[in-house]
């Protein structure tokens, strides 16, 4: 009786041409590889991710429309994914203590060789390191990214009213619309900036920007009245904090 070898299911996520041509041509002397496919940006990874279900990534960090670290984001991938990048921040030298790789181009074949048993041997385990090392790489995100079936809804964090934690979603308030998210409010409140953003309550994060003023509720707690007129109420920690920040 003949076994199917098993091969690596691999997608390959870069906006050049010449970038994904040449992890095609270190990959060919791989055996037991397959190229299931080639994303040209990071909209048409998400769904290539979702649609394909790839073992493994080659994911290009910086890329028109969407960034590499905001595919993760959208698609909640935790394991199989090598970076790529052109930019030697020091905030990548966190992936170098983790079981995600990432490769500096140009990178060698020897060193793509080195990523690619890295990760391989990594696959079988979970990865919430992820999520985390998003919070280290670069500046802090401008915007935020809320998958919507098959839209995405991208929202400019200066642009968000307030959030508002919801069992294991988050409620973001921009514009006059609410958009609902799957990620803590304590996960989002460390990716953005706490001279910005204060957790108020422990089931609210308030922009400054929008705050009109704070009235008292009770003897022990406060509502924070924003420029619409919405009032989200004010614990006595949140209101300490607000305080030391207006």
């Amino acid at each position: 009786m003949n076994t199917a070898t098993p091969t690596l299911r691999i997608l390959i996520v870069d906006d050049e041409p010449l970038a994904r041509g040449l992890i095609r041509e270190y990959l060919a002397s791989h055996p037991g590889v397959n190229i299931v496919g080639e994303s040209e940006n990071g909209l048409q990874a998400v769904q290539d991710i979702a649609a394909l279900e790839p073992d493994l990534i080659f994911l290009d960090i910086q890329m028109p429309k969407l960034s590499g670290l905001e595919v993760l984001d959208l698609t909640g991938r935790r394991s199989g994914v090598i970076f790529t990048t052109a930019d030697d921040q020091h905030a990548l030298k966190a992936f170098d203590l983790h079981a995600v790789d990432y490769l500096l181009k140009p990178f060698s074949q020897q060193r793509f060789d080195a990523a690619l048993a890295r990760a391989c041997k990594s696959l079988a385990q979970e990865q919430p390191e992820v999520r985390q090392l998003l919070n280290h790489v670069g500046q802090r995100p401008t915007r935020i990214l809320i998958r919507d079936r098959n839209q995405v809804h991208v929202i400019a964090v200066d642009k968000v009213e307030f959030v508002q934690a919801q069992d294991d979603y988050i409620n973001i308030r921009s514009g006059g619309r609410t958009f609902l998210k799957t990620q803590s409010l304590a996960e989002l409140a460390v990716q953005l900036d706490p001279a910005q953003f204060v957790r108020v309550h422990r089931s609210y994060l308030l922009n400054l920007d929008y705050l009109q003023s704070l009235e008292r509720a009770t003897k022990d707690n406060f509502v924070a009245v924003l420029r619409d007129g919405q009032q989200i109420p004010v614990s006595r920690s949140g209101y300490e904090r607000l305080t030391s920040l207006i």
